[in-house]
């Protein structure tokens, strides 16, 4: 039996509200990376890749943008959950949409 439910809802429910940090997570380990090799590509530190990660810390659009290209994947996800992020913390009720200028 197939239902038909959004992936974004599958990801919420398994995950709860996608954050940059677990786009980042997919996305190491998507390229079947440690922190450390990640770390190593980035030219950052493994504990900045760790913080981010775990939200600690919220990265630029222009780093996630980068990330998104390394790791192969769409950049208008990863400058909207770091945009998101940046929005939650400041804890501004609003979403983020993104599209191609």
């Amino acid at each position: 039996m197939r239902t038909n439910t959004k992936a974004s809802d599958f990801f919420k429910k398994e995950m709860g509200d996608m954050t940059f940090g677990t786009f980042l997570t997919a996305a190491r380990l998507s390229m079947d990376l440690t922190q450390a090799e990640l770390a190593r590509k980035l030219k950052v530190s493994r504990s900045m890749i760790c913080d981010i990660e775990k939200g600690r810390v919220l990265v630029s659009p222009a780093l996630a943008t980068k990330i998104a290209r390394l790791a192969g994947f769409p950049e208008k996800f990863a400058v909207k959950y770091c945009l998101q992020d940046q929005l939650r913390k400041a804890k501004i009720k609003m979403n983020v949409l993104i599209e191609a200028a």
